[in-house]
């Protein structure tokens, strides 16, 4: 009879999803037909009508929308980009097919033969095959042995994993998929669920990234702030750091989650199933890639060398492209390198050195270690078909002028209200971040801006570019198409919308105590106009604790209940 009911309600719940699903499906065919007719009774244009205009935010808009109510990411990209393109072209179907293939900035097949891009695609799958010959080897198995000694539950092995990430903050791609490889064994010996893991990777990624001298972000940040402004830009971010409210918060909330063992939103149900032994709750688990030990003989060190290679290859690619090995500085070097060249050439000779490694053990054969690249490439084929659908999404919404749209509304607002800028700046920054998927898009749009508000020497100028660095890192921490949050699911091995559902609460949450901070700061630093603003750093992490224990308050009330 029970198995009946459940049937019964399996049924319903896929016949609502399939009206909803349906109903989605016709507004957007609406939608895209109201734009068109639209587009083609306007006079011609060199720039399309939706340039700059809150219509250049519908292509990202759809493509969230759909994928958080169909739980279906490739097809909710494409019909954004598909929207997009339309738009750009004025209703033009050929125009539009055309855009959304070939245009230079924003085509598929553009996008694929773009130098950086094809890079990551490489790096990824070098690192996918890594962690299959970590796994031939007997190297994970041996560090899952050697775990289960010195970390006995839960709470260590979500500690380790933080402590993994923290130091890994060259580049937030790398460490998401590096940590996740290392750790996920662990992990799932002691029964954290993969959305947790996803959520440890990605609230590690970026939030210690951002506040690292020594990372591609600090470089970014550097050169975004204009040539010609009295300001060094590495200065000025190292002076943005301590208001850096969102990283800093972000970090706060892990450890006090952990410690404190506090879930909630839709990560409670997925860490309680867990406990049961499912964790997936739900979703895909095609990530996986099943491979045997091809040895009995299983070494910790089989795992432990090719990490410690790869981590310190990498680290030296991306000098190496800077100029480090031609007489420029650490600080320069970083500031000039090619991120991604240098991790395909790290990655590179990290999987040559693991081939010389294994085969002079007698671990495997060449043809075991061949076999490997396709297993590797296979295993991190879903992630990659988002990433380049991402990329084409951000492309084509560039084309429509959202940055300029963007830019409007910042500016406009800057002027009359000053102490109330850096929260309005933390505001926008994450609803484009958010729409684009893209924190270094987001931060190199706004800080120009924010530099041509406020003097050089003014406290308030440091405050609100700190905002727009936490704005751009929520916002990216909160979009289904961001890359730091699609390599973080790829890292865990964890369904994509899962880890957008279950991460969202607490990205909004920090994000809310953040808000709060970035008014108080504001208000200190236009009356005072000195560092007693940074009172509310504190504050803003006190405020994060507090929140916290509000939950575990609630929780205990409901257990009890």
């Amino acid at each position: 009879m029970s198995q009946k009911k459940n049937s019964g309600g399996g049924r319903a719940r896929d016949r609502r999803r399939m009206i909803l699903v349906s109903a989605a499906a016709v507004c957007i065919v609406a939608v895209c037909l109201i734009l068109t007719f639209y587009a083609r009774s306007l006079p011609p244009r060199e720039v399309p009508a939706a340039y700059g205009t809150v219509l250049s935010l519908l292509p990202p808009a759809i493509a969230i929308a759909l994928a958080l109510i169909t739980k279906e990411v490739y097809s909710s990209l494409f019909v954004g980009i598909a929207v997009g393109a339309m738009l750009y072209a004025g209703g033009d179907v050929e125009i539009a097919l055309k855009t959304l293939l070939y245009h230079e900035s924003a085509g598929l097949v553009s996008n694929l033969t773009d130098v950086s891009h094809a890079s990551i695609l490489v790096f990824v799958t070098l690192l996918g095959t890594i962690v299959v010959l970590m796994n031939l080897s007997g190297g994970a198995e041996a560090f899952g042995n050697w775990a289960s000694k010195h970390i006995r539950n839960r709470v260590g092995a979500e500690l380790a994993t933080v402590f993994m990430g923290l130091l890994i903050f060259v580049d937030d791609g790398f460490n998401c998929m590096t940590v996740g490889s290392v750790m996920r064994p662990m992990t799932d010996k002691h029964k954290v669920s993969r959305a947790k893991l996803a959520y440890l990777l990605d609230s590690t990624a970026a939030p210690i990234c951002i506040i690292a001298p020594i990372s591609c972000w600090a470089a970014a940040v550097s050169y975004a702030v204009p040539e010609d402004y009295p300001v060094n830009g590495f200065n000025m971010f190292l002076r943005a750091i301590p208001y850096n409210l969102y990283a800093l918060g972000t970090i706060v909330m892990l450890f006090s989650l952990i410690l404190l063992r506090v879930d909630f939103g839709p990560m409670k149900l997925h860490e309680d199933n867990a406990l049961k032994g499912d964790l997936f709750t739900s979703g895909s688990t095609n990530y996986e890639e099943k491979t045997e030990r091809t040895t009995d003989n299983v070494r910790l060190s089989n795992l432990v060398i090719p990490v410690v290679s790869l981590i310190l290859l990498c680290i030296v690619g991306i000098a190496y492209t800077g100029g480090a090995f031609s007489g420029a500085g650490l600080i320069d070097a970083f500031a000039n390198a090619d991120s991604a060249t240098g991790l395909v050439m790290g990655s590179l000779i990290a999987v040559l050195l693991t081939l010389w490694l294994y085969m002079a053990r007698g671990v495997m054969t060449l043809k075991d270690f061949m076999a490997a690249f396709a297993a590797g490439f296979r295993s991190m084929c879903a992630p990659m078909i988002i990433l380049i659908l991402s990329w084409n999404l951000s492309g084509i919404t560039g084309l429509l002028g959202a940055p300029e749209f963007i830019h409007g509304i910042v500016e406009a607002s800057a002027g009359s209200v000053q102490m109330f800028v850096p929260v309005i700046v933390f505001l926008v920054s994450i609803f484009l971040a958010f729409s684009t998927g893209t924190s270094w898009g987001t931060f190199s749009i706004l800080i120009p801006i924010v530099c041509a508000v406020f003097p050089a020497d003014s406290e308030m100028l440091v405050i609100s570019i700190s905002a727009c660095l936490a704005g751009s890192v929520c916002g990216d921490h909160c979009s289904p198409i961001s890359d730091t949050t699609i390599m973080s699911s790829a890292g865990a091995h964890c369904d994509h919308i899962n880890h957008v559902n279950t991460q969202l609460p607490y990205a909004i949450t920090v994000a809310a105590v953040c808000g709060a901070g970035y008014l108080l700061a504001g208000i200190i630093g236009f009356r005072t106009g000195t560092r007693a603003a940074l009172a509310a750093t504190p504050l803003t992490l006190l405020g994060i604790i507090v929140v916290v224990l509000f939950f575990r308050r609630r929780n205990r009330r409901a257990g009890a209940a």
